[in-house]
């Protein structure tokens, strides 16, 4: 295991140093309701604030009637095309998709066959990442955090472009094309160096296959016998086309429109939404999903059975159990209110192939977990309110059936979501034209400078 830095900063000075920051850094939480701010830019009835238009993707869960949100099945399209039946019509003609959708999302249309396979030819050339790159900036420096070490890489990039900081679209376009393409490398290699400095197992990186679509080169590449089927490749691509975009308002994708607005580089704006994506209330949470799980089938003698589940739920709540939270992992959504269609689709396409490969009680639980959870919060809180299962619920028991360790369950959503925020980099450069420079209400007082030795 590679050597920490130590803070030459201790736990001591930083108790006091924190002590002195909390005097001064406290917002009365009636001041946000007397000024009329919204928190997390959501109203009061938990919509999103409108912060902007866009053409490449809608998010609906909901409608408005006379002032209240109605619930209504979830619905997400890519510029105008339901997910569902993108991804319907790949599954019938035995193709797969998330080449089709990245097109898709970038350019605004369903591509022809010439353009399609114009698109993996690019795709195949680019995974090559430059001389020397995994040696000297993925090797000589591991990282126990594969989505750091993703961002570090970008980061990196940036370094081996000939003209990093012109954003005119045609440059763009080729950097995001890249980035794409270079994103499951990266995220293979920097596992495969954190298995050998952290775990002690061997590492294997495979010469790079041009040919293979991007679910069946991750698979290639991960796999140390390089193995797998193409009922596996599949269902990840699948997974591939659901998470590769989400609207402008997630916080990944908004970071990333927040940093093009400013007018910098590629490699920075697709860097923030990966640090976004990191986080566990975002692309992080299909991992507290899988622990969640596990906790429930170590801590309950038979997790398909609803009683148990249900008795487990109402102890999460009321944080007697669960990491202490009071929260279910993986159910609720900010817009999907009755369904989430990515959790509906996913847990359809993966139920044979957990039945087939010994996770049949896992996903019983994850059902049960599904179910019960919005009685539970009827009974323990009181509430009527509408609730679906997310995406989150099922991806993480998917990746888990095709063998993808647990590092990689962000990551993945990475190698997924950069095809929306280069289409939202795009759209943000050719359409907006402003810096996004929300408004922020000060709340200090007035105070008069003191002499440091009046102190």
């Amino acid at each position: 295991m590679p050597s920490s830095y130590i803070s030459p900063i201790s736990m001591d000075a930083l108790s006091s140093l924190c002590g002195e920051l909390g005097k001064n850094n406290q917002i009365n939480p009636h001041d946000f309701e007397r000024y009329d701010v919204k928190r997390g830019l959501r109203n009061s009835d938990g919509t999103g604030v409108m912060a902007g238009l866009t053409r490449i993707c809608s998010v609906e869960g909901y409608y408005i009637l006379d002032g209240e949100r109605v619930p209504k099945e979830g619905k997400l399209s890519y510029r105008g095309y339901d997910i569902k039946n993108i991804i319907e019509n790949c599954v019938k003609e035995d193709r797969f998709g998330f080449e089709e959708v990245a097109w898709l999302l970038i350019f605004g249309s369903l591509p022809t066959m010439s353009q399609l396979q114009g698109l993996k030819e690019v795709f195949g050339e680019c995974r090559t990442l430059p001389e020397e790159f995994i040696e000297d900036l993925i090797m000589k420096h591991p990282s126990k955090d594969i989505m750091n070490k993703i961002s570090r890489s970008v980061m990196a990039l940036y370094s081996f472009d000939e003209d990093p900081d012109d954003i005119s679209i045609p440059n763009v376009l080729r950097q995001e094309l890249q980035l794409i393409a270079q994103f499951p490398t990266i995220m293979n290699s920097a596992y495969q160096v954190k298995r050998r400095s952290y775990y002690n197992k061997t590492m294997f990186l495979h010469p790079i296959k041009k040919e293979l679509s991007t679910a069946e080169y991750i698979l290639h590449q991960l796999r140390a016998d390089k193995k797998y089927t193409r009922e596996e490749a599949k269902l990840l691509d699948i997974c591939l086309m659901l998470h590769a975009d989400h609207g402008g308002g997630n916080n990944s994708t908004f970071s990333t429109r927040v940093l093009t607005s400013s007018g910098t580089d590629t490699y920075s704006a697709i860097t923030a939404g990966l640090g976004s994506l990191k986080g566990p209330r975002h692309g992080g949470a299909n991992i507290k999903v899988a622990h969640q799980m596990e906790m429930i089938m170590e801590r309950l003698p038979d997790s398909t059975d609803e009683g148990q589940v249900k008795d487990y739920l109402v102890k999460v709540l009321n944080k007697e159990e669960g990491d202490g939270s009071g929260l279910i992992y993986g159910m609720g959504h900010a817009v999907y209110t009755m369904s989430d269609p990515r959790a509906v689709i996913l847990k359809e396409s993966a139920r044979n192939l957990a039945y087939e490969h010994g996770f049949e009680k896992e996903f019983k639980t994850l059902e049960n977990i599904e179910k019960l959870t919005p009685q539970v919060f009827s009974e323990v809180r009181g509430t009527e309110k509408t609730m679906c299962a997310n995406v989150d619920l099922y991806s993480g028991l998917v990746y888990r059936v095709l063998g993808i360790p647990e590092d990689l369950y962000t990551p993945l959503f990475a190698v997924a979501r950069i095809a929306g925020w280069s289409a939202h980099r795009l759209e943000e450069l050719t359409s907006s034209g402003k810096i996004i420079r929300p408004a922020y209400k000060s709340v200090s007082r007035s105070r008069k400078y003191v002499p440091i030795t009046e102190r």
